[in-house]
């Protein structure tokens, strides 16, 4: 029977790591690959040209397709027909020698390398877990903490102070301020969706906007247009509610994974102040302080290094921030401060905006 290639179902997954082979005693055509464990014929599934092919390796398969399409399955004959023609591959490239191409060698080197840096990563994780006090101690400083108010308000941005005041004016005619933000707000022309923008709190907003919305009282608008660095904006407060921290076990599992990178970061830190590094390159940075001030000594070589991005699997389940689910894009609505990175998710209502 024809069988028809399939696609390599595991992105990423190296062609020569995926088979764990042993020259078997009636291999005489097949090319010498790079000593692994040896393996019985009873613990292999497949035997290509007198290389066996080990029943872990499915195994290994089986699992990371679950992983990665969540919770697919395929026949095992089609796994067993994707690590054959893998191994196939395997040895037609050693034939061809391609494993000593500069290439080849390169991205050998490269891969090597990155499961390195994996394998550090989680080995310091390992032999630094996240305890049960660190977790309440986070909870308590960062989320138990913060208490405050939510705020529920429509605005109406334009680009002049005499165009708000306009719209003042209107309003205190008795005009409808969802149908003054549909007609003249630069953000709900194309949503019409009246200004709103939902609930926030105050940190989630720029300095003006947020403290005009808190010294409204509900059901008020602002006499005088707030200026901001996206032009003028007319406020209405709509309502107010009281923020309660979630309990510690609803945060836990974000706490975690949040305090697993602080401590691979405070690692990698410490690693980079031991270490002596000289930058070779010239950095943008530099080069405009060089352009500015051409009579300037050149900066020194001990410029910091820039943020390590984690490996994904570094750190399973890595904390997102969770921000509150967003109103509906627009194009200059109020600008949330950037959350900083030090800092753990902040629980608030599904609906609030950010």
């Amino acid at each position: 029977m024809k069988k028809k290639f399939i696609p390599l179902l595991v992105v990423g997954t190296a062609l020569i790591a995926g088979c764990n082979q042993e020259k078997a005693t009636d291999a005489g055509s097949a090319p010498a690959a790079t000593a692994t464990p040896a393996i019985d014929k009873a613990d292999a599934v497949a035997v290509v040209n007198g290389q066996y092919i080990a029943k872990s390796t499915l195994e290994t398969l089986e699992k990371e397709i679950a992983e990665r399409s969540h919770g697919q399955t395929f026949p095992k004959e089609k796994l067993v027909e994707e690590l054959v023609q893998r191994e196939l591959l395997v040895q037609d490239a050693m034939q061809k020698q391609l494993d000593k191409s500069p290439e080849f060698i390169a991205q050998l080197e490269a891969a090597k390398k990155a499961l390195l840096t994996q394998a550090d990563l989680q080995n310091f994780i390992k032999a630094n877990p996240v305890t049960d006090a660190e977790i309440k101690a986070e909870y308590d400083s960062k989320v138990a903490a913060e208490k405050g108010t939510e705020f529920k308000a429509r605005h109406i941005l334009v680009k002049t102070e005499a165009e708000a005041k306009k719209l003042i004016a209107e309003l205190d005619k008795g005009a409808d301020f969802a149908k003054l933000a549909n007609k003249n707000s630069l953000d709900a022309k194309e949503s019409q969706n009246g200004g709103d923008l939902g609930w926030f709190s105050a940190a989630q907003m720029v300095a003006p906007f947020s403290e005009a919305v808190a010294a409204l009282e509900k059901g008020k608008y602002t006499k005088e247009p707030v200026k901001t660095q996206f032009g003028y904006h007319v406020i209405l407060r709509e309502d107010s509610r009281p923020v309660t921290p979630p309990p510690l076990e609803a945060v836990k599992e974000q706490l975690t994974p949040f305090l697993q990178r602080k401590k691979v970061q405070g690692m990698i830190e410490t690693l980079r102040n031991q270490a002596k590094v000289e930058v070779l390159v010239p950095l943008t940075e530099e080069k405009q302080k060089a352009e500015a001030a051409p009579t300037a000594e050149p900066a020194t070589s001990t410029t910091e290094a820039p943020a390590v991005v984690e490996p994904a699997k570094a750190v399973e389940g890595a904390v997102t921030e969770k921000a509150p689910a967003p109103a509906e894009e627009k194009p200059a609505a109020p600008a949330a401060e950037p959350a900083k990175a030090e800092e753990p998710a902040k629980a608030a209502p599904a609906d609030t905006k950010k």
